[in-house]
């Protein structure tokens, strides 16, 4: 079962993001304040899950969350600013987007830059531990797919629809053939002997 909070009667937002191992596409990130007496027994980590539970708890905390971002950085950005910053820097954004100011910050994972006038623990797997961890998860995950199923529309050789642009043989061997998109990350080994690869058209 996990935890509602780290502290209280403290309005706490979780934070995480989906994509940061991605060959292609923007990374996400999400920041959710959920109610006081909040509750659900299918919440977890967005990884334990199906894609069927994700889409019903997608609705749920979008239903019943006290406040909820999504904000994404875009593979330029991530290039010009390496993953892990351009990470935070989703976050950050969630956070600013939130209509109501959170008092502590819950960060998953172990690197976080901090936000202005906003105190945050990170926390180790997080997404399996915290409600509304779980719940940026799950947000930042299904925003996350649904954007490469579309991007996959425009560049259907690479099979976004199923490897969501992470590093699958299948993807990998789509680069080699085709070249690489404007979507995908130009600082990632895209390849395993990486040379020189035109922009496919």
């Amino acid at each position: 079962m996990l935890e509602k909070c780290l502290v209280e009667k403290r309005v706490e937002a979780g934070c995480d993001e989906a994509g940061r191992g991605c060959l292609a596409g923007p990374v996400f990130a999400a920041a959710v304040v959920l109610p006081v007496d909040f509750s659900n027994t299918l919440l977890n980590d967005s990884k334990q899950l199906t894609h069927k539970q994700r889409l019903i708890l997608k609705q749920i905390i979008e239903q019943e969350a006290t406040a909820y971002e999504v904000s994404m950085v875009e593979p330029n950005e991530i290039d010009r600013i390496n993953i892990l910053n351009a990470s935070i820097l989703a976050m950050h954004q969630a956070i600013s987007k939130l209509g109501v100011k959170p008092d502590f910050l819950l960060i998953d994972g172990n690197r976080f830059k901090p936000y202005p006038n906003i105190p945050h623990q990170c926390i180790i797997k997080g997404d399996s531990k915290y409600m509304s961890i779980a719940a940026a998860s799950i947000l930042a995950k299904v925003y996350r797919d649904e954007y490469m199923c579309k991007a996959g529309e425009q560049y259907p050789a690479y099979s976004w629809h199923k490897n969501k642009g992470y590093p699958t043989a299948y993807h990998r061997a789509a680069i080699t053939i085709h070249g690489v998109t404007p979507l995908h990350r130009q600082s990632f080994k895209l390849i395993e002997k990486q040379l020189n690869i035109p922009f496919s058209k």
